[in-house]
C-alpha cells in the first residue's frame, strides 16, 4: 500500500489555470491523502523480490483504478444526482406508487429478518417482435422465502439516461414469485438498450434490468462467464481472479460494434453477485443469462439459448469463448471451428473442432487485431443504437473513444514468448455495491443490488 499527499504541478501553466486545477483538486480531495490498497495474498511473501512490482502493477490496473474515481467524481453533483459527459442530467427514480399494506397477512411475518434476492432476466427483442420481461421476486440467500400473491410496479425508463421513468403497469406475484410482461403496442421500444425496473408495492425492494431491442441479423459474440474469464474455481468467493487480457478481449469486440453476450450454468438466485463481479472488473456491458433455477443440464440450458436468440430473434453468432466443455454447446448452433476458441490446453481429441488460446488473451488480442482476424460488425444501425461502456462504467463520448484503455482494465503484457502470469486478485473485500438509485444504474450501466430506492442516494467513488 503506498499513499502520497494530494498535490497539483501544472507546471507551465497559467496562473489562472494553476487557480482552476487547484480549485478542483480542492473540491475532489481537499488536504486528503489519496491511498491506494493493493490486494497482496500470504501466497505473494514466497515469490522473488524481483517479479512482485509486475504483480503489484497488475493488481493496481485491475482494481477500481484512479481513472475510474476520476471519471466519477467528475459526473458526481450535488450528491444526489450524475451528470453524463455532456453535462446532462441522469433522471433520478422514485417510486410512481406509495407503499402499500401487503395483500397477504402472512407475507409480513414470512420477511421478518431476510433480505431481498430479487431479479429480472436480461430481454432480448425484435423491434417488431413481442418483448416481454419476466422477473423473479425472493428473499433470502437461497430463496428461503417466495413472494406470493402481493403487487410488482414494473417501470422502464424510455430515453435512457437522461429519460424519465415511465411506470407501465402492476403485476402480482405466482405462487412461485414469478411475473411476467408483455410490452403493449402503444409502448413498443425501438432499437436501443433500456433500464427495467420492477418494485415491490409492499416494502419498495426493487429489481433492474435491461431490454434489448435489436434489429434482425445483429451479430454477437458470446462468453461463457466460468469458462472463458474466471481464473479460480467459484465466483461465490469473495473476488476471484480474472484472467489477464480477458476484459480487453471482450472490449475489442464490443468496440467493433458486436452485442456482447455473457453465458452461464449458474442459478439466477446467484445474478447479483456474479453482476456485481463482472462491474468490479470493468467487464463490457452486456446481456447475461442464467439458468432457470438449480438445473441438472446447465450446457443444454446455454445451447438452447443461444438457438432461441438464432432461430426466433433471427440474430447471427460471429464468434464464441469458452471452456472445453462449451465445446459441444457452441458446435450444436453450427459454429465453425475457426470460431470457437477454447481457453486451456489443447486435447487432441478437440483439436479439430476449436482454436485453442494457449499463449493468454494478450497474445490473442494480439492476433485479433494485427492479423485482421476481427471485422466490425455488419449491421450500422445496431452499431450506433449499442452504447458502449461497462456493467460499472458510463458509455464512452466520441472524444474518449479514440482513448478507451482509460476505462480498460490494464492487463499485464508477457514479457517473452515464455513468460506469463495472470494479475493478482484486486480488493474488494469492501465494495460492497449496496443500495443505489436507478438513476446511478442508467447512468453508469450498472447492476445493483435489490434494496429500497430512495431518491438523491448516489454511490461515490469506491
Amino acid at each position: 500500500q503506498s499513499s502520497s499527499p494530494c498535490k497539483v504541478t501544472p507546471g507551465p501553466a497559467s496562473v489562472a489555470q494553476r487557480a482552476l486545477l487547484l480549485a478542483v483538486a480542492a473540491k475532489w480531495w481537499g488536504q486528503k491523502r489519496i491511498d491506494y490498497a493493493l490486494y497482496c495474498p500470504d501466497a505473494l511473501t514466497a515469490f522473488p523480490t524481483v517479479a512482485l512490482p509486475h504483480l503489484f502493477h497488475a493488481s493496481y490496473w485491475e482494481s477500481t483504478d484512479v481513472v475510474s474515481f476520476l471519471l466519477r467524481q467528475v459526473m458526481r453533483h450535488d450528491n444526489s444526482s450524475i451528470l453524463e459527459l455532456d453535462g446532462k442530467e441522469v433522471s433520478v427514480f422514485t417510486p410512481s406508487k406509495p407503499r402499500e399494506k401487503w395483500q397477504r397477512k402472512r407475507t409480513h411475518v414470512k420477511l421478518r429478518n431476510v433480505t431481498a434476492n430479487h431479479r429480472i432476466n436480461d430481454a432480448v427483442a425484435n423491434e417488431d417482435g413481442p418483448q416481454v420481461l419476466t422477473g423473479r421476486f425472493m428473499y433470502g440467500p437461497l430463496d428461503m422465502v417466495t413472494l406470493t400473491g402481493e403487487k410488482v410496479d414494473v417501470h422502464i425508463m424510455t430515453q435512457p439516461p437522461s429519460g424519465e421513468w415511465l411506470y407501465l403497469d402492476t403485476l402480482v406475484t405466482s405462487s412461485s414469485g414469478r411475473v411476467s410482461y408483455t410490452i403493449p403496442e402503444t409502448h413498443r421500444l425501438g432499437v436501443g438498450v433500456y433500464p427495467i425496473k420492477m418494485v415491490v408495492r409492499g416494502d419498495h425492494t426493487f429489481a433492474d434490468s435491461y431490454i434489448t431491442v435489436l434489429p434482425k441479423g445483429t451479430e454477437f459474440v458470446v462468453f461463457s462467464i466460468d469458462g472463458s474469464f474466471a481464473a479460480s474455481v467459484s465466483i461465490m468467493g469473495s473476488d476471484p481472479k480474472v484472467r489477464a487480457g480477458a476484459v480487453d478481449v471482450v472490449r475489442h469486440w464490443q468496440d467493433l460494434g458486436y452485442l456482447i453476450i455473457y453465458v452461464t450454468g449458474r442459478p439466477d438466485m446467484q445474478k447479483q453477485r456474479v453482476v456485481a463481479w463482472l462491474a468490479q472488473h470493468n467487464f463490457p456491458h452486456g446481456v447475461v443469462s442464467f439458468c432457470d433455477g438449480l438445473v441438472h443440464d446447465p450446457l443444454r440450458h446455454k445451447a438452447n439459448f443461444l438457438k432461441l436468440l438464432i432461430s426466433e430473434l433471427h440474430l447471427r453468432v460471429h464468434a464464441a469463448y469458452g471452456s472445453t466443455k462449451d465445446v459441444a454447446v457452441y458446435s450444436s448452433i453450427s459454429l465453425s471451428p475457426m470460431q470457437i476458441y477454447i481457453v486451456g490446453r489443447p486435447t487432441k481429441k478437440l483439436q479439430q473442432q476449436c482454436q485453442f488460446i494457449t499463449d493468454g488473451y494478450a497474445a490473442h488480442l494480439a492476433q485479433l487485431k494485427y492479423n485482421h482476424r476481427a471485422r466490425p460488425a455488419r449491421n450500422a444501425a445496431t452499431r450506433m443504437a449499442l452504447r458502449k461502456g461497462s456493467f460499472g462504467l458510463p458509455g464512452q463520448g466520441d472524444f474518449l473513444r479514440s482513448r478507451n484503455h482509460l476505462l480498460r482494465t490494464i492487463s499485464a503484457q508477457p514479457s517473452g514468448p515464455g513468460h506469463r502470469h495472470d494479475r493478482t486478485q484486486s480488493q474488494v473485500d469492501g465494495e460492497q455495491r449496496g443500495q443505489r438509485s436507478m438513476s446511478v444504474a442508467a447512468g453508469c450501466w450498472g447492476r445493483t443490488m435489490a434494496g429500497r430506492p430512495e431518491p438523491g442516494a448516489a454511490t461515490g467513488p469506491k
